[in-house]
Protein backbone atom coordinates (compact mmCIF):
# COMPACT_ATOMS: atom_id res chain seq x y z
CA UNK A 1 0.00 0.00 0.00
CA UNK A 2 1.34 3.38 -1.00
CA UNK A 3 -0.65 5.48 1.48
CA UNK A 4 -2.36 4.22 4.61
CA UNK A 5 -5.83 5.06 5.80
CA UNK A 6 -4.35 6.94 8.76
CA UNK A 7 -2.17 9.08 6.47
CA UNK A 8 -5.06 9.93 4.18
CA UNK A 9 -7.36 10.77 7.10
CA UNK A 10 -4.70 13.06 8.56
CA UNK A 11 -4.21 14.70 5.13
CA UNK A 12 -7.98 15.25 4.82
CA UNK A 13 -8.29 16.27 8.49
CA UNK A 14 -10.88 13.57 9.22
CA UNK A 15 -11.03 12.44 12.85
CA UNK A 16 -13.90 9.95 12.98
CA UNK A 17 -14.24 6.55 11.35
CA UNK A 18 -17.57 6.99 9.54
CA UNK A 19 -15.86 7.39 6.15
CA UNK A 20 -13.22 4.67 6.58
CA UNK A 21 -14.80 2.22 4.14
CA UNK A 22 -15.15 4.88 1.46
CA UNK A 23 -11.62 6.15 2.02
CA UNK A 24 -10.16 2.64 1.79
CA UNK A 25 -12.01 2.15 -1.50
CA UNK A 26 -10.69 5.46 -2.82
CA UNK A 27 -7.13 4.60 -1.77
CA UNK A 28 -7.30 1.30 -3.65
CA UNK A 29 -8.78 3.03 -6.70
CA UNK A 30 -6.09 5.73 -6.65
CA UNK A 31 -3.32 3.16 -6.36
CA UNK A 32 -4.77 1.15 -9.25
CA UNK A 33 -5.05 4.34 -11.32
CA UNK A 34 -1.38 5.17 -10.70
CA UNK A 35 -0.29 1.64 -11.57
CA UNK A 36 -2.38 1.56 -14.76
CA UNK A 37 -1.28 5.05 -15.84
CA UNK A 38 2.44 4.40 -15.38
CA UNK A 39 2.72 0.61 -15.75
CA UNK A 40 4.93 0.72 -12.63
CA UNK A 41 4.47 -0.41 -9.06
CA UNK A 42 5.15 2.08 -6.28
CA UNK A 43 5.36 1.80 -2.51
CA UNK A 44 5.37 4.12 0.46
CA UNK A 45 9.07 4.94 0.02
CA UNK A 46 8.29 6.96 -3.11
CA UNK A 47 7.25 10.33 -1.70
CA UNK A 48 5.82 11.59 -4.99
CA UNK A 49 3.64 8.49 -5.25
CA UNK A 50 2.41 9.06 -1.69
CA UNK A 51 1.59 12.67 -2.51
CA UNK A 52 -0.17 11.65 -5.74
CA UNK A 53 -2.36 9.16 -3.86
CA UNK A 54 -3.25 11.75 -1.22
CA UNK A 55 -4.16 14.35 -3.85
CA UNK A 56 -6.14 11.93 -6.01
CA UNK A 57 -8.04 10.54 -3.01
CA UNK A 58 -8.78 14.10 -1.90
CA UNK A 59 -10.17 14.95 -5.33
CA UNK A 60 -12.32 11.83 -5.49
CA UNK A 61 -13.53 12.32 -1.91
CA UNK A 62 -14.38 16.00 -2.28
CA UNK A 63 -16.11 15.55 -5.65
CA UNK A 64 -18.04 12.34 -4.91
CA UNK A 65 -21.36 14.17 -4.50
CA UNK A 66 -21.13 15.78 -7.92
CA UNK A 67 -20.66 12.39 -9.58
CA UNK A 68 -23.49 10.85 -7.59
CA UNK A 69 -25.86 13.72 -8.41
CA UNK A 70 -25.09 13.49 -12.15
CA UNK A 71 -25.72 9.73 -12.15
CA UNK A 72 -29.15 10.12 -10.54
CA UNK A 73 -30.25 12.83 -12.99
CA UNK A 74 -30.42 10.37 -15.90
Amino acid sequence: MIATLAEVKEWLRIDDSTEDTLLNTLIVAAEEYLKNATDKTFDSTNKLAVLFIRVLVTDMYENREYTTDKATEK
